[in-house]
C-alpha cells in the first residue's frame, strides 16, 4: 500500500507562482511513476504532469507546458510541481499519483491517489 500527502497549494495571483510536493511512503518509491492530476469545480479530472522513475521522460499537458515543472527526490520519496506563471484557469484541487507504469499515471489509472491540495489563482 502506498500513501501519497500532498502539500503546498495555496492563494496565488496571476502571473505568480505555487510549488507542490506530494511525498510517498513506499519504501520502493523509487520504482514508480508520478504524476499531477487537476480537477476544477464542475469539470473532469484531467492530467497535469508526469515523471517516470528514472525522471528522464517529464510529460506535461499542453496547458502547461512552458510554465509548469515536474521533479522528483527519490532520496525523500517526493515529487514537486513547480507552478509559474500562473493563470486563473490553473485553479483547482491538484491531486498526486504514483503506479509502477507511466501509462497508467499519464491516463489517470493510477493505483494509488492523494487527497488533493487546493490551488487557487486570482485575476
Amino acid at each position: 500500500q502506498v500513501q501519497l500527502v500532498e502539500s503546498g497549494g495555496g492563494l496565488a495571483q496571476a502571473g505568480g507562482s505555487l510549488k507542490l510536493s506530494c511525498a510517498a511512503s513506499a519504501r520502493t518509491f523509487s520504482s514508480y511513476a508520478m504524476g499531477w492530476f487537476r480537477q476544477a469545480p464542475g469539470k473532469e479530472r484531467e492530467f497535469v504532469a508526469a515523471i517516470n522513475w528514472s525522471s528522464s521522460i517529464p510529460k506535461y499537458a499542453d496547458s502547461v507546458k512552458g510554465r509548469f515543472s515536474i521533479s522528483r527526490d527519490s532520496a525523500k520519496n517526493t515529487v514537486t510541481l513547480q507552478m509559474n506563471s500562473l493563470k486563473p484557469e490553473d485553479t483547482a484541487v491538484y491531486y498526486c499519483a504514483t503506479d509502477l507504469y507511466f501509462n497508467r499515471v499519464v491516463g489517470g489509472t493510477s493505483a494509488y491517489w492523494g487527497r488533493g491540495t487546493q490551488v487557487t489563482v486570482s485575476s
